[in-house]
């Protein structure tokens, strides 16, 4: 009696299969990845201990007890948004000065951040140099 089988399966792995599945996935996330937009606020923030922006076009200043002003002008924060929209008015390539006292909370520079982005305007957050 022969008991040997012809056909035996065989223990081998093919890692090509495998390997192509990765490449695959691997292009599918870098692609998808592009297409996502995030809803950070974009900042160009100036070098400290290089040359400087000097840029004169519309300035917002925030004081250590927040007292708001653009331009030199005091405003309050609710009419804050109208006045910078005016001052931008005659200038669509305008950017905003951000000079921001370094007391003032986050969330108050942030809120003036978030007029600049809705508004779709270019903002600098002005430091001072070392």
């Amino acid at each position: 009696m022969n008991f040997n089988r012809k056909s035996k399966v065989s223990a081998d792995f093919a890692m090509s299969s495998m390997t192509d599945l990765v490449f695959l996935l691997l292009i599918f996330f870098m692609l998808t990845s592009t297409l996502v937009t995030s809803r950070a606020l974009d900042l160009i923030l100036p070098k400290s201990n290089a040359q400087t922006v000097k840029r004169n076009d519309v300035s917002v200043s925030i004081t250590a007890d927040l007292q708001y002003s653009v331009n030199g002008t005091n405003v309050s924060q609710a009419q804050l948004e109208n006045e910078l929209l005016t001052a931008v008015v005659g200038n669509p390539e305008a950017v905003v000065v951000l000079y921001a006292d370094e007391s003032v909370p986050t969330g108050k520079t942030v809120e003036v951040m978030d007029i600049a982005y809705r508004n779709k305007l270019k903002m600098i957050l002005a430091t001072d140099p070392k």
